[in-house]
């Protein structure tokens, strides 16, 4: 299969390339391919022909997102709808990444693809327009949602606090919820499902659920780390988007394409930063 990776130089886009070898991979960074330019998107289709597209551009700031809404919405809606349009226009199929941030955090059970979306944030509305006009565009799209999605490269929940294990003690927000996802666990998920054909959305993300306290005391304990980690609320916490407090994400969709347990995710990153 022929597949074309947008954003390419990501922690997800690295992980594709490494993930998806089997196929012809091409990996197009930010710098050869601006999504945000319908022409330059178009271009890149001519030249490489691919059959598939997959989407791992996306503007992660989210608290930057409310001071930048512009910026936010050119890169997570405006792109994947170039994206999307382009490869209707030839008959390709487009996998869009999206997040569990396009939820309100009000459930009480983990989300499932049919759930009622409600974004907090500047961020989240932004990722829920490029969900619809990627819908809206190509109707051979895979819709992906995933959540805390971390790698060893980047910059990413597990390599910050990792970066303050020389303090005596960290705080650490323990009434939020949602599930860690490691980008290669990811990356094969998405592999996966290219091979049904079956298009829609999907809800592919770490196994079970986890509050960013626990996440910490489990990296730090299987990282050998002495910090002390003190549980505060998100009140306590405050940051300038809101956050969904629980947006752990299940799946219903078929077929299902279920990852290992976030435990899981966090041993295979841990051994890949320490390999001995």
């Amino acid at each position: 299969m022929k597949i074309l990776v947008a954003g390419a130089g990501g922690q997800l886009g690295t992980s594709l390339q490494r993930e998806l070898a089997m196929h012809e991979v091409t990996p197009l960074l930010h710098q050869r391919l601006d999504i945000t330019d319908l022409s330059a998107v178009r271009e890149a289709f001519a030249a490489f022909s691919p059959e598939v597209v997959i989407n791992a551009s996306a503007y992660n700031n989210v608290d930057g997102a409310e001071s930048d809404s512009d910026g936010a919405f050119r890169l997570n809606a405006l792109g994947p709808r170039n994206l999307s349009l382009a490869a209707a226009e030839k008959d390709i199929a487009i996998v869009h990444v999206s997040t569990d941030y396009v939820f309100d955090g009000t459930a009480t059970e983990p989300y499932h693809e049919f759930d009622q979306t409600n974004p907090l944030s500047v961020y989240g509305r932004s990722k829920l327009a490029g969900e619809v006009a990627v819908a809206s565009a190509n109707e051979r799209h895979y819709i992906v949602r995933t959540a805390l999605l971390y790698h060893e490269s980047g910059v990413n929940f597990p390599v910050r606090m990792l970066a303050q294990k020389d303090k005596p003690v960290v705080k650490v927000v323990s009434d939020q919820f949602g599930s860690p996802t490691y980008a290669r666990h990811l990356a094969r998920g998405i592999g996966q499902l290219l091979e049904t054909g079956a298009f829609g959305t999907y809800h592919i993300a770490g196994g079970g659920g986890a509050s960013m306290y626990e996440w910490t005391l489990s990296l730090f304990r299987l990282c050998g780390v002495s910090t002390e980690v003190i549980p505060v609320t998100m009140t306590e916490f405050q940051r300038p988007a809101r956050r969904p407090r629980y947006s752990v994400l299940r799946t219903l969709q078929q077929p299902q394409i279920v990852l290992p347990e976030w435990e899981e995710g966090l041993e295979e990153f841990v051994h890949a930063i320490s390999p001995t």
